[in-house]
């Protein structure tokens, strides 16, 4: 079954009608329980009176029996005999006797088992009724030619002789058969009217709850025909589960729609990139083959490293969108500092000034936080008037990395477009020596990816002072 109101209406109905099963049970159980009550009483009130009787001492023959057929009686002794039944009574079962005619009629006959004590206890000239609880049976009886279903009530009597007999009287259960009947009719006839009706409900209620759902789906398709992911799903407005996956579902979108346009930009980028130190390393090795007296070797050599950077720095840059973890290993960064310092002493740069703490350790990838410093670095470098300065600090469980340059710094307005890939503010600078604006970008991502976070701001001495923070080890 593929249709979700289909599934929801048959749940809802199956659930309905276990529970209303349930339920019509307990009622009928509830109600058959208060009708024998309410028969057992009557038919202990029934044998209580005839049983009074014996114990006044009347005659088994006088007895007054009820002649009506809502009540057969028999009265039977210890030893089984049928001493007195209701004149009208053709058939019995259940009761104390399946005999419908007495045994012998008469005074009832003296009990010359009882001992002296008990005739001492025993009120002269008065009998007594049991104070046991009487015993109840069902069963039937046919009275007057009329047949039916009856519980007997059973009290036994004494004589003021000590005879002991036991009085069995009926009620008929024709008025619990008949109420029991009435309300487990009634329960076959409603219980499927209603469970059509609360199928029909759920199925409704079900497809107008569901309307939303459809034309998001609808759209969705759409979006996926046309493969335009500027488009966005309808949001109901109902404020419910439905409504916030409508909004989930454009968020999603918005996100996807962020993420391909930015793989856009960043392959036409990155063909722009390498189509510039392509061309000039092709140009050159043509002109070295036609006159290879005109070589450039150095102007090669330096494009094929640009190169090599460029797509080392593009290959990172796709292992980290691919969700590459860094590593669990132990980075000593006050020595890395120390080394990408010294790396860069003695070259045709400007200086940088170490402020390097001892210990300082954080975890990660060695290689990637090299990169992330050597490119901090770098930029100093390439935009510094005179000096660079690596301040490296460890406190409170965080380690900051600044860098600061004492050159133009960085526009306030700037300051979070220079994370961005491919970004270069100075586009007058050759490229050469601007690079293709990826350090940036990469650093950041490296950043992030490590637990932390890279920000720039205003340095003392007027240039741009970027902060690396990361957890500590």
């Amino acid at each position: 079954m593929r249709s979700v109101r289909a599934r929801a209406a048959l749940g809802a109905t199956a659930v309905v009608a276990v529970a209303l099963i349930g339920a019509g049970l307990a009622v009928l159980l509830v109600l058959v329980a208060k009708l024998t009550d309410q028969t057992d009483l009557q038919a202990e009130v029934a044998a209580q009176e005839v049983a009074s009787q014996v114990a006044l001492d009347v005659p088994f023959d006088r007895l007054e029996l009820p002649d009506k057929e809502d009540n057969p009686v028999q009265v039977v002794t210890e030893d089984g005999r049928l001493v007195a039944v209701s004149e009208k009574l053709e058939a019995i079962s259940g009761a104390g006797s399946d005999r419908t005619r007495p045994d012998a009629p008469g005074a009832p006959p003296a009990d010359g088992d009882g001992d002296d004590d008990a005739d001492e206890r025993r009120d002269p000239g008065r009998g007594e009724v049991s104070r046991d609880e009487p015993r109840f049976t069902s069963g039937a009886a046919t009275v007057d030619g009329d047949g039916a279903d009856y519980r007997f009530a059973a009290v036994e009597a004494t004589t003021s002789a000590g005879a002991t007999v036991t009085v069995y009287a009926g009620a008929p259960l024709a008025a619990e058969q008949d109420a029991v009947g009435t309300v487990r009719s009634a329960m076959l006839v409603g219980l499927p009217v209603l469970l059509v009706v609360v199928a029909g409900v759920t199925w409704l209620v079900t497809r107008r709850a569901l309307r939303p759902v459809e034309g998001i789906r609808r759209e969705m398709a759409a979006i996926t025909a046309s493969e335009d992911l500027s488009r966005r799903v309808p949001v109901p407005g109902t404020r419910d589960e439905v409504d916030r996956l409508a909004v989930t579902t454009n968020e999603t979108l918005a996100a996807l729609e962020s993420s391909v346009e930015r793989q856009r930009r960043f392959v036409a980028d990155a063909s722009h990139e390498l189509r510039s130190p392509i061309a000039s390393l092709r140009t050159q090795l043509e002109v070295a083959c036609a006159h290879p007296e005109l070589l450039d070797l150095d102007g090669a050599v330096e494009d094929t490293v640009r190169l090599q950077d460029l797509a080392a720095d593009l290959l990172l840059l796709a292992r980290l969108d691919a969700g590459e973890r860094p590593g669990a290993a132990r980075v000593d960064l006050s020595a890395l500092v120390r080394s990408q310092v010294a790396q860069r002493a003695g070259h045709d740069r400007h200086p940088v000034v170490a402020d390097v703490g001892e210990g300082i350790e954080v975890t990660g990838s060695r290689g990637q936080l090299a990169r992330v410093l050597g490119n901090l670095l770098d930029n100093a470098q390439r935009h510094a008037e005179s000096s660079v300065a690596v301040t490296l600090r460890g406190a409170d469980g965080r380690v900051s990395l600044e860098v600061a340059d004492d050159g133009a710094g960085v526009p306030e307005a700037e300051r979070e477009r220079i994370f961005e890939r491919f970004v270069r503010l100075d586009d007058a600078r050759s490229r050469d020596d601007g690079g293709a604006g990826l350090g940036l970008a990469i650093a950041r991502d490296v950043a992030q990816r490590h637990g932390g976070s890279l920000a720039v701001g205003r340095a003392p001495g007027g240039g741009a002072l970027f902060t690396l923070v990361l957890p500590r080890a």
